[in-house]
């Protein structure tokens, strides 16, 4: 596909990889649907990547609410006349074990509320703005891309029942819309990120994040901008579909 006037939705677009990857088509002549939650970010991300050549419009959405989800899409489509593709990249975090126990005596789990939360936004989120972003595509009668952001986590990682699960969904989920899609000209793909160096990272402390980067091949945290060079890949190149592809400096959890 070539991104020049092609209108692309991007979730969770109000910094991180969302804004990244919106800069990068942006200054491929695409027209962008910036969605977070984030009214402020989003704000920021808008008039970051703005240019003569192209439509930049903003869309503050919860992801996990299926009207709004329908809702925004529908305005997208009124707003820019078609939906090209669509970037699944909303996602949160809210670590924890499954249990942590001392002598036999549980002390901490999991709630309910932390697993729910990240499937919601994470898995729910995915499904809802891939199936309004398919719909609109499969009513115009035009080729369109999906990209979901998935993660290596997605394998298996401490502390991270709720996020591991909504990732491997993530990318099952993929696979099967590359099948159910592809008789329509839709194309279904997924980046699975390592260790990227956005505001998570940031936050860490310097000698924890030195060593997780000691065990990563490539001995560095990924570039958000690496993600969205991978991003914009998967939409040049017309034969890639159903595949995830890991951009992890060759970490494998």
């Amino acid at each position: 596909m070539d991104l020049a006037q092609k209108t692309i939705v991007i979730t969770g677009s109000a910094r991180g990889l969302g804004q990244a990857m919106a800069q990068c088509f942006a200054e491929q002549g695409a027209n962008i649907a910036l969605l977070d939650l984030s009214e402020e970010g989003l704000q920021q991300t808008q008039q970051l990547i703005k240019t003569d050549q192209n439509k930049i419009h903003c869309y503050a959405t919860n992801v996990t609410d299926e009207q709004q989800v329908i809702q925004t899409f529908q305005q997208i489509r009124k707003d820019f006349g078609q939906i090209d593709g669509l970037i699944n990249n909303a996602g949160i975090i809210k670590d924890g074990l499954l249990l942590k126990a001392k002598e036999g005596k549980i002390e901490k789990r999991m709630s309910l509320a932390q697993w729910q939360a990240v499937i919601d936004v994470n898995l729910t989120g995915v499904f809802l703005c891939g199936r309004e972003a398919a719909t609109h595509m499969v009513e115009q009668q035009n080729p369109g891309v999906i990209i979901n952001i998935s993660s290596v986590s997605r394998a298996g990682n401490i502390g991270q029942s709720n996020y591991s699960a909504a990732k491997a969904g993530v990318a099952a989920m993929t696979t099967t819309w590359a099948k159910e899609l592809a008789r329509y000209g839709i194309r279904s793909a997924a980046i699975a990120p390592g260790f990227i160096q956005t505001e998570i990272l940031d936050a860490m402390k310097p000698e924890a994040l030195e060593k997780m980067a000691a065990g990563i091949p490539l001995k560095r945290t990924g570039q958000a901008h690496e993600i969205a060079h991978a991003a914009k890949f998967i939409f040049e190149n017309d034969y890639i579909t159903g595949r995830v592809i890991e951009v992890d400096g060759g970490i494998r959890l």
